[in-house]
């Protein structure tokens, strides 16, 4: 079978397939990340929830991942990012094999506990487009801002 887009467990996670994402229903475009480890956040901080997935798409693709639309009023959560951009060439780094952390900040005044398996963040597959006389040629070596340094 030809891989065109999707995800796969990353290897400290490997063989916990209920982590994969999936969605909820037919008509739904985002996929459900889950929390892969038990995560405490105190107020205020921000914390990299990992998902204990990766991700690989096709050129001229990127996955976004973006808040649900329940965390801030029934987990007191905010991606704090407010849309992440997981880019093509991220999967597979040799940082960390791509792996995707939700960066998700406590604006409550109480603790806030994740636990394994909590969905926390929906990821949405799309095209993008390239600007005229674009000539990046730059290799990606990491994840949060490898690229910019």
């Amino acid at each position: 079978m030809t891989k065109i887009r999707g995800f796969e467990l990353v290897s400290p996670f490997a063989g916990q397939e209920e982590l994969l994402p999936k969605r909820e229903t037919a008509h739904a475009a985002g996929y459900d990340l889950k929390v892969a480890q038990q995560t405490r956040i105190a107020p205020g901080e921000i914390v990299l929830v990992p998902t204990g997935v990766k991700a690989y798409m096709q050129p001229g693709e990127v996955l976004y991942l973006y808040d649900r639309s329940s965390n801030p009023r029934k987990k007191g959560l905010v991606l704090i990012n407010s849309v992440g951009v997981i880019d093509g060439d991220y999967y597979g780094n040799p940082h960390n094999e791509g792996h995707i952390y939700a960066q998700m900040q406590n604006i409550t005044d109480q603790v806030v506990e994740l636990a394994v398996g909590d969905r926390i963040v929906q990821a949405v597959f799309a095209p993008f487009l390239i600007a005229d006389g674009d000539e990046a040629t730059g290799q990606r070596t990491g994840g949060f801002g490898s690229t910019g340094h």
